[in-house]
């Protein structure tokens, strides 16, 4: 019985483990479709940082994760291989790594969250500055003349607008607390993978005990019964 629970423990955690892969694959692709959407008041600040991710990498990690996957299912329905699931071992510790550097690089960015974000806005129409400035309630980025502030009704006039901080806090603010999600949620994955690895270990120790015992009843002679 302890056994069993062995291989259902590592089927259920790798059931999960291609769920990851899915969740990865949504996420990156629903991003790409909602990046390419026209800005609004609602979703530019979003949309913005969200165009930093790595969205390419996070697709090909979901197709790591599914060949993955894929390997296991001899490992799961021949009962005393162990060659199928050390291959599997070996590319779940691929996906972990993978996973855990496209979290490392939005960690990173969090790091030197100001300097990309001046990138970022100083490449930007007016247009999309000024539903930063309605969104954020801010006017210019560093303040209202640095650069320049966008007239539109949250700066209708220089001081108006110099009256208001500059949008490097409150965009600053929202990014972190943002790109925290995404990073949180890429080690998430890192956890789940870091488990599966657990969970074969596991259930390669108990089919390398039942192939000692097998070789050992052989050489008794009771494997003819």
């Amino acid at each position: 019985m302890a056994r069993d629970n062995i291989l259902l423990t590592y089927v259920l955690v790798d059931l999960l483990f291609v769920v990851t892969g899915g969740l990865l694959l949504i996420f990156a692709l629903t991003t790409q479709s909602e990046v390419t959407q026209t800005p609004t008041a609602n979703n530019v600040a979003r949309n913005l940082l969200l165009n930093m991710c790595p969205l390419s990498a996070a697709i090909g990690n979901a197709v790591v994760v599914f060949i993955t996957f894929l390997i296991s299912v001899p490992a799961m329905v021949m009962p005393m291989t162990r060659g199928w699931l050390k291959f599997h071992g070996y590319m779940t510790v691929v996906c972990a790594l993978f996973t855990m550097i496209i979290g490392l690089d939005i960690w990173f960015d969090t790091l030197k969250t100001r300097k990309n974000l001046s990138d970022i806005w100083n490449i930007q129409p007016a247009t999309t500055q000024s539903l930063l400035q309605q969104t954020l309630n801010c006017c210019g980025y560093a303040n209202s003349t640095s650069p320049p502030f966008v007239v539109d009704s949250t700066c209708p006039n220089a001081l108006v607008a110099a009256a208001q901080v500059g949008c490097v806090t409150p965009f600053s603010k929202y990014a972190n607390n943002f790109l925290d999600v995404v990073f949180t949620g890429a080690f998430g994955i890192v956890g789940v993978d870091v488990a599966l690895i657990l969970a074969t270990a596991m259930l390669l120790k108990d089919r390398k005990e039942k192939e000692r015992y097998r070789f050992i009843d052989e050489k008794s002679g009771q494997g003819a019964f």
